[in-house]
């Protein structure tokens, strides 16, 4: 945990230290990437040097030609503390983030034990997060059958929004709701400003259960058709026309629904969609047998599935991409039956999410601005997070990725630093390897290490004229 690198010791820049500035070669700004001095004043961006860029003293952080960009924000992770801290914790969850280049995450309200869908239950996350934080974290707030009026005093207490599952969601503590129940909510949270978050699967007549071998992926594959996500997000957009709250589709793995998503769009719903690392990286023809560790839900879906995913987030029906960051301890998933059906169903990847997505986009003509505006600009717009997060411009928070999109590296177990290594991305080799990343001016994580203390805030979300307020 000593100094940044030996290459930096002159420079006196201790991990966890306060950065005065940053200067690369390589600075992206808007559509620019150029050299520029990036000046850190009480842990926000104060001016952007682009013509003296031989800006020099003490805590000057000086990066070469590696890419600096702003931080990324991950809108979409399971910390599951507490409760189910041997599943993951805030300590090890916000590290492995830190390592990716994830400046701010948003904790999902499920997983956890109690899940968060009351005031009380939120106040109760809080106490076990705080001091154990590497980067800023904000909270969702769920909605179940019967807390309707719980909503608000938990908007009132800073949550981000809302989820809610139209199927179960895996555990018995965070049910899903009714059509009767997504009215009751929707009620209540109208004119408030929030946001409600679906995982968009329903139950429909064409799903096969138990119909083939448990250990072949298809057998898993046709008991998620793609009918599931197309008939839940219909509902979706019914209700967001409707009671014209926000409204925002998790993980979208199909295709399918993408005509549905465009109509309500044209017709006015404010509707959001976001899809995640795993669709767009893996591929179910290319899961083996009894590789549990593929398993997620919705379901990975084929190669021209993935083609056309990677489509509509060029057009942009496709708003951002997250992890879904979902662990569980290996034994969860079956490993030694390599039964699908039993396994549990998420995928761990919160700190790999930059290299994942850059390897595959660089190749099908995205370029860094879309890796800010996919990772990080358009998470933090879902969870009122853009008026601090997610640019390079004075008065935004000082939250940096500094990173070497060119170079190829190895994904290795003893490089892995979520609680439980289990990962189908064990063994790839991926573009773009995260050097150091900077919360608030503050050196968090650089080339391995950390800082040796939490450094990261919890982050509320106030309403104030439908404004969001930090």
């Amino acid at each position: 945990m000593g100094g940044v690198s030996e290459h930096y010791s002159s420079l006196r820049m201790e991990l966890g230290s306060t950065v005065r500035a940053v200067r690369s070669t390589r600075v992206q700004q808007g559509s620019e990437l150029q050299p520029a001095v990036i000046l850190i004043k009480n842990g926000r961006i104060h001016q952007i040097l682009t013509d003296n860029c031989n800006f020099t003293g003490e805590k000057v952080l000086d990066v070469g030609d590696s890419v600096v960009m702003p931080g990324l924000v991950d809108s979409h992770v399971h910390v599951n503390e507490p409760g189910r801290i041997t599943w993951e914790g805030f300590w090890t969850a916000t590290r492995a983030a830190a390592a990716g280049g994830v400046t701010t995450i948003v904790d999902m309200p499920l997983n956890s034990i109690p899940p968060t869908t009351t005031l009380s239950n939120f106040q109760e996350k809080l106490r076990e997060a705080t001091g154990k934080c590497f980067v800023d974290t904000a909270f969702w707030g769920g909605v179940i059958p019967g807390n309707e009026l719980e909503l608000k005093p938990m908007i009132s207490a800073g949550v981000a929004g809302f989820k809610c599952f139209m199927i179960h969601s895996g555990v018995d503590e965070f049910p899903h709701v009714s059509d009767s129940d997504l009215h009751t909510a929707m009620k209540q949270l109208q004119g408030t400003g929030t946001v409600l978050l679906f995982h968009a699967e329903r139950e429909v007549q064409d799903a096969t259960q138990d119909s083939g071998d448990p250990c072949h992926y298809s057998t898993f594959l046709r008991s998620r058709p793609d009918e599931m996500e197309t008939e839940a997000i219909r509902i979706v957009t019914q209700l967001c026309l409707q009671y014209q709250v926000r409204c925002h589709i998790v993980h979208l793995s199909s295709a399918l629904p993408l005509t549905l998503i465009r109509e309500a769009r044209a017709a006015g719903a404010p509707l959001t969609v976001e899809t995640t690392h795993h669709y767009l990286s893996l591929r179910a023809e290319d899961v083996p047998a009894g590789a549990t560790q593929f398993k997620c839900c919705p379901p990975i879906r084929s190669a021209e599935n993935q083609e056309e995913l990677w489509c509509a987030l060029k057009a942009g029906d496709i708003d951002m991409v997250v992890s879904d960051h979902s662990p569980c301890t290996p034994d969860l998933k079956r490993l030694e039956s390599g039964d699908f059906t039993e396994a549990w169903g998420g995928i761990s990847s919160l700190q790999f999410g930059l290299p994942l997505f850059w390897t595959s986009a660089s190749q099908r003509g995205f370029g860094l601005p879309d890796v800010v505006r996919l990772l990080s600009q358009k998470t933090a717009e879902v969870c009122r997070l853009d008026h601090l997060k997610s640019q390079l411009v004075p008065g935004f928070d000082a939250d940096l990725v500094i990173w070497d999109p060119e170079l190829e590296f190895e994904i290795k177990e003893e490089n892995i630093h979520h609680r439980n290594k289990l990962t189908p991305y064990l063994g790839m080799k991926l573009r773009g390897a995260v050097r150091g990343t900077v919360v608030r001016g503050q050196l968090v994580f650089w080339e391995g290490d950390f800082s040796p203390e939490p450094l990261g805030r919890h982050l509320f979300i106030h309403q104030r004229n439908n404004q969001a307020q930090l």
